[in-house]
């Protein structure tokens, strides 16, 4: 790909400089034993430091929001320190990088959780479909309790303590998860939120859980250093279609742009059918947001050109291709064929089908990082 390509040109706000506009999304590779990084999680983000902006796996803010086996987490100071070591290599390697904080909350069981922890929700509504456990068990998801309302208020809370602590942790801003049926957005669905308090009932309501997060979250560290993740008209995690859900992201858009945090972050699974996000909607809401907007989903280097050549988007995040090429941006800037890589290591396993991808033509051990500059 040509140098002059937007999609490898830098990206500069009054805060953040990024050298192109090649986003790493979020993956959950789920190594982590007792929510610390595994060891080579320092050698795995650092041979994919090439990235305008890496964006780590989703990282549990609560002991009982863990979800998935192997799930890293960002609320005690082994998991910090782990931490530390993935934001200093990155650095080191003039990578930015971002921290993606989940609460899992109906989704998971409760053997995943520390301490075996029950599964917390708005409402007690199981969720449909096997999850993964020791052992290689896949049993049903846990069913969660209520959250009560002092729950509620510790919930929140927790997202904005992990913040803080990534901050600690040397990450240079936190995306919050409110996509995918996790928390935030169960609060949000009315599916899953049957509450008739203050966070259930109306639009405003049932937004109030994720606006509170992130209105702490940016007062805590910065507005310019927070952003979130959503994935409107997306069906994942047992959530239906709901008539109000149009309005509903407007809503939050409309109070994201009053925030005035640093980005936006759409999560299309169109290309895995579980729900594409309306090209009408990604227009309107470049109408109402000022801040970044980053598009995920299945983007190729010519489809996710052409996206930020039509004004839809600032950066686009890729998932799975970095996987198997941790030189992404120098495969996309020379027109270099794509890896493939091996599903069965994508969300399980050791160092094996983590930091052993070769870049380019060259081999490379699990003790070495690759130079993607």
């Amino acid at each position: 790909m040509n140098t002059e390509k937007k999609l490898l040109t830098p990206l500069i706000t009054g805060t953040l400089e990024l050298r192109n506009r090649v986003v790493m999304a979020p993956m959950n590779r789920r190594r982590a034993l007792d929510g610390i990084p595994a060891p080579s999680a320092p050698v795995y983000f650092g041979q994919r430091a090439g990235a305008g902006l890496i964006i780590t796996d989703n990282t549990a803010v609560a002991p009982n929001g863990i979800g998935y086996m192997g799930t890293p987490g960002i609320y005690n100071e082994a998991q910090i320190e782990g931490w530390k070591r993935v934001a200093n290599e990155v650095h080191a390697r003039g990578g930015r990088i971002f921290m993606q904080l989940v609460h899992a909350g109906r989704i998971g069981h409760y053997l995943n959780n520390e301490g075996q922890m029950p599964l917390i929700a708005p409402s007690a509504v199981t969720a449909e479909g096997l999850i993964r456990t020791a052992g290689d068990m896949h049993l049903p998801n846990s069913e969660p309790i209520a959250a009560t309302g002092a729950d509620v208020r510790r919930l929140i809370d927790e997202h904005i303590q992990g913040a803080v602590n990534a901050i600690e942790a040397g990450f240079d801003g936190v995306e919050i998860h409110g996509a995918h049926g996790f928390l935030p957005e169960q609060f949000l669905h009315p599916h899953t939120n049957r509450r008739t308090d203050a966070y259930g009932g109306s639009i405003a309501a049932r937004s109030r859980f994720l606006l509170e997060i992130v209105e702490g979250t940016a007062a805590a560290i910065g507005k310019e250093r927070t952003g979130i993740r959503l994935s409107p008209f997306v069906k994942l995690n047992d959530l239906p279609d709901y008539a109000e859900e149009a309005e509903t992201q407007r809503y939050i858009v409309d109070a994201l742009q009053e925030m005035g945090i640093l980005y936006i972050h759409l999560s299309d699974q169109g290309p895995v059918g579980h729900g594409k996000i309306p090209g009408t909607y990604i227009r309107d809401l470049r109408r109402r947001y000022n801040g970044l907007v980053m598009l995920a989903g299945g983007y190729t280097a010519e489809t996710a050109e052409a996206a930020l050549q039509a004004g839809l988007a600032d950066l686009i995040a890729f998932g799975k291709p970095y996987i198997a090429n941790p030189d992404l941006t120098e495969r996309f800037r020379f027109d270099l064929p794509l890896a493939t890589g091996d599903p069965e290591t994508y969300y399980q396993g050791g160092d094996e089908g983590y930091t052993d991808y070769p870049v380019y033509g060259h081999t490379f051990g699990a003790n070495t990082t690759a130079d993607c500059r």
